[in-house]
């Protein structure tokens, strides 16, 4: 087994370890690495290497990576072959929900405001929103999008989702708007959450004409991937005055520049990357891990196996020539 490792190796491996010849790489030592390779978890999952390093021939059988996005293991030679890919669904599903719930609040009740003003030692009253009966539109109704439009719900507001079919009465949305038609959802909504994976057909899904489309009080809150929006739209938006906010976790450039108008803009929250961290999540992705091998090595099918092809989860038994 390989384990594509950055800074720091995972903890608490020695179950892994019991099972499997385990060997740590960094980028460098990937390609190298990988022939012969039985299993790749991927640990740094912000790496971009393993498409420059996947082998033409061999290579490993089954790849997991610790994130619920699988974007960077889609490039061709990983998507045509065969190996059988996972993802660590489930983990940050609700840590993420009620991290998105905690931005609407703040919106609503202007507590970025607040603190700005309290570092100023200001003394200004101001008038608050309610959130009840408030619009929410969650686009990516995925495990993640699902846990935001439930917390959601049960604080009061109106929820509905957009992803790729369109259906009335769904459990956690009611109505699911068509991807392709957003333009009268976005209309409509307060709050526009962004759950969605990157895809060539998502990538840049909010850009100019979106947020044209948007109403002048709504705030756009994404905790996807950062290239799902067009950052130099919106950043001509909040100028502009297109839009009310936004906050935003995820970037198409992290570390989110210094030079970047973001970090000055008092109507933007920004954070890096951690929506989903919460204390214990990198334990949590190591158990994870650890009972998928036991599954693998055993024969059992494996969980969260991810359709390569459209980005789908679900299950999959390993072939008898991939179990090590």
């Amino acid at each position: 087994m390989v384990v594509l490792v950055g800074d720091a190796r995972p903890r608490g491996m020695a179950d892994v370890e019991r099972l499997a010849r385990v060997r740590y790489v960094r980028e460098s030592e990937l390609a190298d690495a990988l022939p012969g390779a039985d299993v790749l978890f991927v640990w740094d999952f912000l790496s971009e290497a393993l498409a420059g390093a996947w082998p033409r021939a061999g290579g490993p059988g089954w790849v997991h990576i610790a994130s619920a996005g699988v974007d960077r293991l889609l490039f061709p030679g990983l998507v045509e072959g065969d190996a059988v890919v996972t993802n660590s669904r489930g983990i940050f599903d609700e840590p993420i929900a009620e991290y998105v719930l905690g931005l609407v609040l703040t919106f609503a009740k202007d507590l970025h405001t607040t603190v700005r003003l309290q570092g100023e030692r200001r003394w200004r009253h101001r008038e608050t929103e309610r959130v009840t009966g408030a619009r929410a539109l969650v686009i990516g109704t995925g495990p993640i999008g699902r846990a935001i439009g439930r917390r959601l719900s049960a604080a009061g507001l109106a929820v509905s989702g957009a992803g790729r079919t369109a259906r009335d009465a769904d459990p956690d949305f009611g109505t699911v708007h068509p991807v392709e038609r957003l333009d009268e959802a976005l209309g409509r909504a307060h709050y526009v959450v962004l759950a969605a994976p990157l895809t060539a057909q998502t990538r840049h899904m909010i850009d100019s004409a979106a947020l044209g489309r948007m109403r002048p009080s709504a705030r756009l809150i994404n905790v996807g991937r950062g290239a799902l929006v067009a950052e130099a739209d919106l950043v001509g938006a909040l100028q502009a005055g297109r839009i009310a906010g936004a906050a935003l976790d995820v970037f198409e450039d992290e570390p989110l520049p210094e030079s970047s108008p973001l970090w000055d803009m008092p109507n933007v929250v920004v954070s890096p990357h951690m929506s989903g961290d919460v204390i214990g999540w990198r334990d949590e992705l190591v158990r994870m891990f650890a009972g998928n091998l036991d599954r693998y090595l055993s024969g059992r099918p494996l969980r969260n196996v991810v359709d390569k092809r459209l980005g789908y989860v679900g299950s999959q038994r390993a072939p008898a020539d991939q179990r090590g």
